[in-house]
């Protein structure tokens, strides 16, 4: 998420810039491992060397932020003090509506800002990064559990003075550097302190760790906070995949034969099915799709909800995670060079990874021969074998010469995945799914739309595919009895949210016993 909301406003910075018996409040919300703290020395030696008083202090948060804290400066003009004949009492902790600039190292910390009552419209500054941690809840959510990115970005319009919001983090890497940097930019960009930007460079050199990346943040920071309003939300803006030239041909066919509401999500569809398996297979995924095409352009209401729905959870339903995919996905050249980026490695730096690999009997079936994995299966002594061989977790080093040649033997089994017994149980259940789509759409358009989005409770491979599969096939066999109900689509939305609210399927039998009679 790439945009800026910001202005200037030097005349509403004078205000700041003006003597008075009133210290600038500053407050930080960032997290560990993102230099908050030397931010926070940097606006203290700053101030320092301009002639104002300065204290810093900092509250600790907790791991599920892993360490999230907010650091707390107050900064006052010496020259105050000293015709006052006696020395500021700057307060220890920030104190809601009474914060001139807040500082978040991401989205949610700014919405926590905002939601404690730290951001308000008639006096704070409010600069955020774009870039998103992700909270335990969203982690560990079985759904989608992210929340709305555009939401923080709205309430950060709403409640705060001036409000400065872009990826700070891109920028601080990109100069191999850290997020502080570019937000100490931002901050100079904002025109919020009586500081000159020359001023705020010179903090960041007598810090004397880093100088050079760190300068060169501060100045993709600065220009940032300097940059013209979007004439779009962050949220509004719309990316179209482009293809290669080996889906050329796929996508013409999308292009020409779709109607363009879909073109989005089904050339991002034949681009993953491509990549998961090949061309044919992407090929395969628009002919399913076609029928759908034609009847959502007799019921539906000309926005073509259902064609998009079905593509978007048919491709990802198509392109499931096995072993097979697993494998093929660590050892591509762009996560090596990923890692190799995060640990911010030199090219002289040697860097192992190490793969934590814990397959079961239930996974290694899936990627055998149909007949040979359900043979497993059934067999108590190999599943005790497997279990004796794989019990402990085995420990893949990827860039060792071995440990890539493992896992590349294994990527390659992709050639064979249309044999598997993975793949042929779940293209037994993607046949019906269509098939209900597509006999309900005539006759339920709303609850064909439901039926389309019931795919998103089947994830992961294992004990979580499992349960999944038993939350689907329970809704799946419910519609029968559904469709006897005043409002059949309701009640299979709430069945399919209960299926996600809990994995012990507590939820969803407590659901059907609801059903009517």
């Amino acid at each position: 998420m790439d945009s800026t909301l910001a202005t200037t406003a030097p005349e509403a910075a004078k205000e700041l810039r003006t003597p008075a018996a009133k210290a600038i409040t500053v407050a930080i919300l960032a997290m560990g491992g993102e230099g908050g703290g030397v931010l926070a020395d940097w606006i203290v030696d700053l101030a320092e060397h301009c002639g104002y008083c300065a204290q810093n202090t900092s509250v600790p948060g907790v791991a599920q932020r892993t360490g999230a804290t907010i650091y707390y400066i107050e900064i006052f003009p010496e020259a105050v003090a000293k015709a006052a004949g006696k020395d500021p009492v700057l307060a220890l902790m920030p104190v809601p509506g009474e914060l001139d600039i807040v500082i978040a190292s991401e989205l949610m910390e700014a919405g926590r800002a905002i939601q404690r009552g730290l951001v308000t419209p008639d006096r704070t500054t409010l600069i955020a990064s774009t870039n998103r941690v992700y909270s335990m809840t969203e982690k560990t959510a079985i759904a989608d559990g992210q929340v709305d990115a555009g939401k923080f970005i709205e309430a950060g319009v709403e409640t705060a003075r001036k409000f400065v919001y872009n990826d700070f983090a891109r920028m601080s890497e990109d100069a191999r550097s850290v997020i502080s940097a570019s937000l100490f930019g931002a901050l100079a960009g904002t025109g919020a302190l009586p500081f000159t930007c020359k001023q705020f460079e010179e903090a960041v050199e007598r810090g004397g760790v880093g100088v050079e990346s760190s300068l060169a943040a501060f100045s993709a920071g600065f220009a940032a906070a300097n940059e013209a309003a979007p004439t779009k939300t962050a949220g509004a803006l719309v990316s179209v995949t482009k293809v290669g030239p080996r889906l050329r041909a796929l996508a013409a066919i999308v292009e020409s034969d779709f109607p363009a509401a879909s073109h989005e999500i089904l050339l991002a569809g034949i681009a993953r099915l491509a990549d998961y398996q090949d061309v044919a297979y992407a090929g395969q995924y628009l002919q399913w799709l076609a029928p759908i095409r034609d009847l959502d352009a007799q019921h539906g209401g000309g926005d073509f909800n259902l064609l998009r729905e079905t593509g978007r959870y048919l491709a990802l339903w198509m392109s499931y995670e096995d072993a097979v995919r697993v494998a093929d996905l660590k050892i591509r050249r762009s996560r090596f060079d990923r890692v190799q980026k995060e640990v911010r490695a030199s090219g002289q730096q040697l860097v192992q990874i190490n793969e934590f690999l814990h397959p079961g009997p239930q996974e290694i079936a899936d990627i055998l021969p149909a007949g040979l994995g359900r043979w497993l299966l059934k067999s108590r002594s190999a599943r005790r074998m497997i279990d004796w061989f794989t019990g402990g977790g085995k420990i893949v080093q990827t860039t060792s010469l071995s440990g890539f040649l493992q896992l590349y033997a294994l990527a390659n089994l992709r050639r064979f995945r249309r044999k598997s017994l993975r793949f042929q149980e779940e293209a037994r259940m993607i046949h019906p799914w269509i098939e209900q789509v597509r006999s309900l759409a005539a006759e339920d358009y709303a609850l064909a739309l439901e039926v389309a989005e019931c795919p998103q409770l089947l994830k992961g491979y294992g004990e979580t595919h499992i349960r999944g599969t038993r939350g689907f096939e329970t809704a799946m066999d419910a519609i029968p009895r559904l469709r006897r109900t005043e409002n059949p689509a309701a009640w299979l939305k709430k069945l399919r949210e209960a299926a996600l609210a809990d994995e012990n399927g507590e939820k969803l039998a407590t659901t059907l016993n609801d059903l009517p009679a």
